[in-house]
């Protein structure tokens, strides 16, 4: 019996970078198929190519062993190929039901039927969804759900999901879960991608593994284990980075923040009532769904957010209204969570990134111009002490991959904060072998006696580095723990704004 689907001698290139080389893979009516692989493998684009937003440059698509011509995603769906992908394509002031018929609907439009059509799939598959709402006023795991249902909508046979757990709590990745299975119970089909081992292993029936553009395995997910997926992903074995748990004793408050809060005239609290210390040598945490105010805390703390409130003081200095070159000058480090928009200049060099921060300091200068010599000895030994795949100090940063881009990041932040560094998301939308050389450079600066505050949303990111964790909704903390009294199902209740407040500290 042929396959649902099958790809065959997929091959694409953009200008000079291999995208895809002969992949070849396929599933089967009712399967969960995860594609596995780091940042740059290939899998988003050969599903690109299956849903028509992209065209190969060879190869094959079959469906039903019957050869198809997919050049838009209007092919695709004619086919019932539906992909989710990691940006939502939603319009914020319109409602549910109308982001859902968006598109898909034409003539004289009966809305009363489609609003109870939208109502009877999201009941069908346990979503509940507001159908009159508009999509703006939603979180992120809703808007999901939306997506989701739109694809439902369209009567889809085979689901494409990119991503699709990275902005939700660990309940609402239960639920997707869930709904995963449900779906191809009816016969329909799922393609997972993602880089999260435990989620394949959870949910999958076969898994392809891509490196290097190339299919490098295709396995059964009862006939393999995370250690074995994350050698195909990499093509070595990891060991992975993790917190001894005697470390990151009280030796003295380094960060202090009493009271802060942060507020715009006729607009809701960005932050609200922040009190936490950090010792020196701790690795302290902050957990949460994105857009909870994490960004913004971290902005207080660099100095590029002014307070309304509050005081912050290091090593009992009120830091509160110093400029942020005066905390560069403190010792402040901060890794931003979009390195392309606040860390670094994609058309600068290495050497003149590596810089970017203390321009202004005297021991760059060799009488009016730059000391490149020992700009460029520094930046050689940050590409060395980071394993930084570059050429050399004078390669432009736009020309390294996603993961060196952060490792250069890292390298200046790390030499910038001698007392503090402020962390949000260093590993997003990193691979595992990039992932573990960030978490081995943060473990290895705390215990220098530097002091960490590791924004993340990933869930056993924190588990593994911090010490004490924070979990942050709508900018205030719903409570402070040691790690040891947190479990995964309490910190996503505590995600989703359900207070616990028993076993938090004071």
């Amino acid at each position: 019996m042929a396959p649902f689907f099958e790809l065959r001698g997929v091959t694409k290139c953009f200008a000079r970078v291999i995208a895809n080389k002969d992949v070849s893979f396929s599933i089967n009516r009712g399967e969960v198929l995860a594609l596995l692989g780091e940042n740059g493998a290939g899998k988003s684009t050969v599903m690109k190519i299956l849903y028509g937003l992209y065209r190969a440059d060879s190869g094959q698509i079959f469906m039903d062993g019957k050869e198809q011509h997919i050049h838009s995603p209007k092919d695709a769906m004619t086919l019932g190929v539906s992909m989710i992908q990691q940006h939502f394509a939603l319009v914020p002031a319109h409602t549910v039901t109308e982001n859902i018929i968006l598109g898909n609907v034409r003539g004289k439009i009966d809305y009363a039927a489609c609003r109870n059509e939208v109502l009877r799939l999201s009941r069908q598959y346990g979503f509940d969804l507001p159908a009159d709402e508009k999509v703006g006023s939603l979180a992120v795991g809703v808007q999901q759900k939306v997506e989701i249902v739109k694809a439902l909508y369209l009567k889809t046979s085979l689901l494409i999901m990119d991503e699709p757990t990275a902005v939700l709590t660990p309940q609402e990745s239960g639920k997707l879960m869930a709904f995963v299975k449900e779906f191809t119970r009816g016969g329909n089909s799922v393609i997972f991608i993602t880089h999260k081992l435990k989620e394949v292993m959870a949910v999958a029936d076969r898994i392809v593994v891509m490196r290097n553009g190339a299919v490098a395995g295709d396995i059964r997910a009862d006939e393999t284990d995370e250690l074995e997926l994350s050698r195909l992903m990499i093509g070595k074995e990891i060991v992975k980075a993790e917190r001894s748990r005697e470390a990151g004793e009280s030796r003295g408050v380094r960060l202090e923040l009493s009271d802060v809060a942060v507020r715009h005239k006729n607009q809701a609290p960005l932050l609200r009532d922040i009190n936490f210390e950090i010792a020196r040598g701790e690795i302290f945490g902050i957990a949460g769904v994105s857009g909870n105010g994490q960004e913004e805390l971290c902005g207080v703390i660099c100095g590029a957010l002014p307070v309304t409130q509050g005081a912050i003081r290091l090593n009992g200095e009120d830091i509160t209204h110093k400029s942020v070159r005066e905390r560069i000058s403190l010792g402040i480090g901060y890794v931003p969570v979009d390195r392309y928009r606040d860390g670094m200049v994609m058309d600068m060099t290495l050497a003149e990134n590596m810089m970017l921060k203390t321009s202004y300091h005297p021991k760059w200068r060799k009488g009016l111009f730059i000391n490149e010599k020992l700009l460029n000895a520094e930046t050689e030994a940050a590409i060395r002490d980071f394993s930084i795949k570059a050429p050399g100090p004078d390669t432009p940063a736009g020309e390294l991959s996603g993961g060196n881009q952060q490792k250069v990041v890292l390298a200046r932040e790390v030499a910038c904060g001698t007392q503090l560094m402020i962390m949000d998301q260093p590993t997003r939308g990193l691979d595992l072998g990039a992932v573990n050389n960030i978490h081995t450079s943060i473990l290895a600066e705390s215990k220098k006696g530097k002091s960490i505050l590791l924004v993340s949303t990933e869930l056993s990111e924190i588990f593994a580095l911090c010490d004490r964790i924070a979990v942050i909704y709508k900018g205030a903390f719903m409570g402070i723990y040691p790690r040891e009294k947190l479990t995964t199902e309490k910190i996503g209740l505590l995600m989703a704004g359900y207070s616990d407040t028993k076993e938090a500290e004071q």
